[in-house]
C-alpha cells in the first residue's frame, strides 16, 4: 500500500464519520465497518481517476495557507455584508487579470476552486496577460481593494504548501 493510498483513505474515512451518524453495540461495528470499506473503495477510485504525483505536501504551509483562508474568508464576509447594508458605500467592481504560476491542471484549478470561495472575488475564466503569460480572469466586487495582492500571497502559499512548480505557460 502506497502512502497516497493511506493518506486519501484516512481523508476519506474522515470525512465519512464527520457525516454518519453512529448506532450502538452490533451496529456501530458494523457502521465502522462499512466506513472502512467506502473509504478504501473511494481511495482505490481516487488513485485510479488522479494518480499521485511526485512530490510531497508541506503540512506547515498548507497550516498557513489555510489559516489565511479562514481569517480572509472572515474578513471578505464581514466587508461583503456591510457593504449590502450600506449601500452607500462605493464599489468599483470590475475584471482583474492575474498571472498565474501555477502550472495548467489539478494545481491551477485547484487554486481557482480555492480562491473562489473566498467572498469579493471570483474567477470567471483563463486568459493571456498583456505579456503574453497563463493568467486567470476574476470579477472583483472592489478593484480598490488589494485584490491582486492577496491572491499572489494565496498563490505563493499554495506554491510552497504542495510543491507545484513554477511555470511561464
Amino acid at each position: 500500500m502506497t502512502a497516497s493510498a493511506l493518506v486519501r483513505g484516512t481523508a476519506f474515512f474522515g470525512c465519512w464519520l464527520l457525516l454518519t451518524h453512529f448506532g450502538t453495540g452490533a451496529d456501530l461495528a458494523a457502521d465502522l465497518l462499512v466506513g472502512l470499506a467506502s473509504a478504501a473503495a473511494a481511495a482505490w477510485v481516487s488513485l485510479r481517476l488522479l494518480p499521485s504525483a511526485p512530490g510531497r505536501v508541506r503540512y506547515g504551509a498548507l497550516g498557513r495557507l489555510l489559516w489565511r483562508f479562514l481569517w480572509q474568508s472572515i474578513v471578505a464576509g464581514i466587508d461583503v455584508a456591510r457593504r449590502a447594508f450600506a449601500p452607500r458605500l462605493s464599489l468599483q467592481p470590475g475584471y482583474l487579470v492575474f498571472p498565474v504560476r501555477i502550472p495548467q491542471g489539478p494545481g491551477r484549478a485547484l487554486f481557482g476552486a480555492f480562491t473562489s470561495l473566498v467572498p469579493g472575488t471570483l474567477p470567471v475564466g483563463a486568459g493571456l496577460t498583456a505579456d503574453g503569460r497563463a493568467a486567470l480572469v476574476y470579477h472583483c466586487l472592489d478593484l480598490r481593494q488589494p485584490v491582486a495582492a492577496g491572491l499572489a500571497r494565496d498563490q505563493a502559499l499554495m506554491i510552497e504548501a504542495y510543491g507545484e512548480d513554477e511555470t511561464d505557460d
